[in-house]
């Protein structure tokens, strides 16, 4: 303690910042690229597929020629967002909006763990569906709901910039969250939805970048106390 009551840190008592944990925070970045290449692989497997026309939903379908292959990934995928989920609430360390978003980044990773399976939109139209489609749209809707409450809290646990990139991404979501649920009601009728698959993969893509971006912020080297000279 300085004659003036101020406590001073001597060079061997600064305290170093505690270190960050990249290998959990890198699973975000993981999981990212993995899920891109789930989306330009799996579709392929499916002769007449749409990336236009069709949701990603349809690719784990029951009794789509892709379930096989989307599933085990899919289960990846969510492990990897779970890692990084915890990653983030460790790395928060007293930010309460930050560890919150780690939290909920956790939940809607197990989520989707837990999805239940659609039937594909011909086996719908035709009066095929069952309780596993109307809890494929209460899972959609919780996983959103989540997702967005997680971006929320991390933007008010960043920096300023962050805010505003977190702000614009939230925009993005709503509008093209609109026009996809324009074209929902056609996909259980089966009548034409010729760009819905477009717009969903839009409000993906903004997540995914989001989540590179949070990762990456959070991998940034964070400066060490600076001592306060007696």
């Amino acid at each position: 303690m300085s004659a003036s009551g101020i406590a001073v840190l001597s060079p061997s008592s600064t305290a170093a910042p505690k270190p960050v944990p990249k290998g959990l925070l890198a699973c975000g970045i993981a999981a990212s690229l993995l899920y891109i290449a789930m989306n330009i692989v799996v579709p392929l497997q499916w002769p007449g597929y749409s990336f236009a026309s069709r949701v990603i939903s349809e690719l784990s379908a029951i009794d789509a020629p892709t379930r096989s292959l989307w599933v085990p990934l899919g289960i990846v995928y969510g492990v990897l967002m779970g890692a990084f989920g915890w990653g983030v609430w460790v790395a928060a360390r007293g930010n309460r909006p930050l560890r919150v978003a780690g939290a909920l980044i956790l939940i809607h990773s197990v989520i989707g763990l837990v999805w239940p399976p659609m039937h594909q939109r011909e086996v719908v139209a035709a009066g095929g569906g069952t309780l596993t489609d109307v809890l494929h749209i209460v899972w959609s809707a919780a996983w959103v709901a989540f997702m967005l409450a997680a971006m929320a809290f991390a933007a008010a646990g960043l920096g300023t910039r962050f805010r505003r990139y977190s702000i614009a991404t939230l925009a993005i979501l709503v509008v093209f969250g609109v026009l996809t649920g324009l074209d929902a009601p056609n996909l259980s009728t089966n009548l034409p939805t010729p760009l819905i698959g477009v717009w969903e993969r839009i409000q993906i893509g903004v997540v995914i970048v989001w989540n590179v971006v949070l990762a990456i912020a959070l991998l940034q080297p964070k400066p060490a106390a600076t001592p306060i000279a007696p």
